[in-house]
């Protein structure tokens, strides 16, 4: 074993103060959600579409198992898989966020060392195979947060989607008959033991704020037991070894090529034009509400659509449109008899809202402008935010950023969209929700301008889901904006630069 993994090098010198700890908890491994390489930046939070113009799922993530011993590199062979493989959304998740919860007294033999972390009863298998198979499926999941100095879990977990690529790593990645059977790629790092040691105790002082006698104690007593009886064995059930971990470029560079052809045998191909045609001449869905054009109505939209109407003009008759496309939405919710006493001391029957809560989610970044609107009628309202960008490389609409209220599976939600042309991101955000388990008869689709391509797209797809607009426009050009359309609602409203040809690019880029 050469100098620089000799474990002289691991002792702090007399005097001196050990070095901060750089991490305590455990970690999904996909934070920061990007990771940026000399190609690319690869994001490792959000979510792809995985679903059709049918509102299906239409491929599952590609799960690759990492196992071997403790130190052996399954982490840094895992992020050069994720560099050589160029794919835009991966998730790395640890099976070190799957300790099981320890009782008092197991959590006093940890304070001691005197627990074996390394035997699989240590690790909460259903957890871990649910959890997976969740990811698999492209649905949202809760991971918990394991704090290495208490020997618990944290309070709040992370919130994960799948990716088009998953890639488990844990030293018991293969000890688990149901994990194994969600596994497309298996591989066992094997690296030698003596390095594995000095890189647990470089880890675990600088790290973890362990002391040398109590690593080394851990180790002898369970550590390297526990590879032999349980972790090495596991070696026959992968379909690639790799020796000395992430030295081998060649190992991982045919790990590589495999997984490119697999994964393009499940690739999404995102079909505009599909969606476009798949519902026309169809008649307009019973799930849809516009907004009786009145005389008002009409002139509010004719000067929002007027191309001379100032900014000031232009926002304020936008926000007169929101107040009546809310208040007109509210009336769909669920309203129970009740009775109350009026200061004259008569009763007066009348009507409460049924529901638990009101949430209100808005597509970033035109979505947002709904906000204030909602808030002055709905007192107390929750807000959640959605970022959906296209790709422009593949076509497809994808999730880059979210903010939702906890226990949103409960409420009402009012999903807001100044503009919907294709139906793409509005179909994303749907899905997104239906992932948190918001069921879908209780989510309210608002926004003041659709094209029927849009309608027709949503409602096919997600038939429950209620659709109420200001407005619907029949067309779609070629580049598939609203024809007559509104123009760029952002740049309109916000007063950014509009695209050269006055299109709307916003409705484009956010595929909406």
């Amino acid at each position: 074993m050469g100098s620089a993994e000799s474990l002289d090098r691991l002792l702090p010198p007399v005097g001196s103060r050990r070095s901060p700890r750089k991490r305590t908890t455990s970690q999904c491994k996909s934070e920061p959600p990007l990771l940026r390489t000399s190609k690319r930046t690869i994001y490792t939070a959000g979510r792809p579409p995985w679903y059709n113009e049918h509102g299906t799922q239409s491929k599952e993530a590609f799960a690759i198992g990492l196992g071997g011993g403790s130190a052996s590199g399954k982490t840094t062979v895992a992020r050069m898989i994720i560099e050589a493989l160029d794919v835009p959304w991966v998730v790395l998740l640890s099976m070190d966020s799957f300790y099981k919860v320890l009782t008092t007294q197991q959590q006093e033999q940890a304070a001691h060392n005197n627990f074996n972390f390394d035997h699989p009863d240590a690790f909460d298998f259903d957890l871990i195979v649910s959890t997976l198979k969740k990811l698999k499926q492209g649905k949202s999941v809760k991971v918990p947060v394991y704090d290495f100095t208490t020997h618990s879990r944290k309070k709040d977990w992370k919130t994960l989607y799948g990716a088009n690529v998953i890639i488990f790593e844990g030293i018991m990645a293969f000890a688990d008959k149901a994990l194994l059977e969600l596994l497309d790629m298996k591989i066992f790092v094997d690296t030698d033991s003596d390095i594995r040691l000095v890189r647990r105790l470089r880890r675990d002082i600088s790290e973890r704020g362990r002391d040398i006698e109590g690593v080394i104690k851990q180790y002898n007593k369970f550590v390297k037991p526990a590879f032999d009886q349980y972790i090495q064995p596991t070696m026959r059930v992968a379909d690639i070894v790799v020796p000395w971990g992430s030295g081998n470029t060649v190992a991982i560079d045919l790990i590589v090529q495999h997984m490119h052809s697999q994964l393009e045998e499940r690739k999404l191909r995102w079909d505009m034009a599909a969606l476009a045609s798949a519902h026309q001449c169809h008649p307009l869905p019973q799930t849809l509400s516009v907004l009786k054009s009145t005389p008002q109505v009409r002139g509010m939209h004719t000067i929002i659509r007027d191309k001379e109407t100032s900014r000031d003009e232009f926002i304020f008759y936008s926000k007169r449109l929101m107040r009546l496309l809310i208040e007109h939405a509210l009336s769909f919710l669920p309203f129970q008899d009740c009775v109350v006493q009026t200061p004259q001391g008569q009763d007066y029957a009348g009507k409460c809202y049924a529901g638990k809560q009101i949430t209100g989610v808005s597509i970033l970044r035109a979505g947002e402008t709904m906000e204030p609107a909602l808030r002055a009628v709905c007192k107390d309202v929750r807000i959640g935010t959605i970022l959906i960008q296209t790709n422009q490389l593949t076509g497809e609409p994808e999730l880059h950023y979210l903010r939702l209220p906890k226990d949103i599976s409960d409420d009402h939600v009012i999903l807001t969209d100044c503009t919907v042309s294709t139906g793409a991101a509005a179909m994303m955000a749907v899905r997104v929700l239906l992932d948190h388990d918001v069921p879908e008869d209780k989510i309210f689709l608002l926004s003041l301008l659709m094209a029927e391509m849009g309608v027709h797209s949503v409602a096919y797809a997600f038939p429950r889901v209620r659709i109420i607009t200001t407005a619907v426009d029949k067309r779609v050009n070629d580049l598939f904006r609203i024809i007559p359309g509104i123009g760029n609602f952002g740049d309109r409203y916000f007063g950014t630069d509009a695209a050269p040809d006055g299109s709307d690019e916003e409705e484009v880029a956010s595929a909406s």
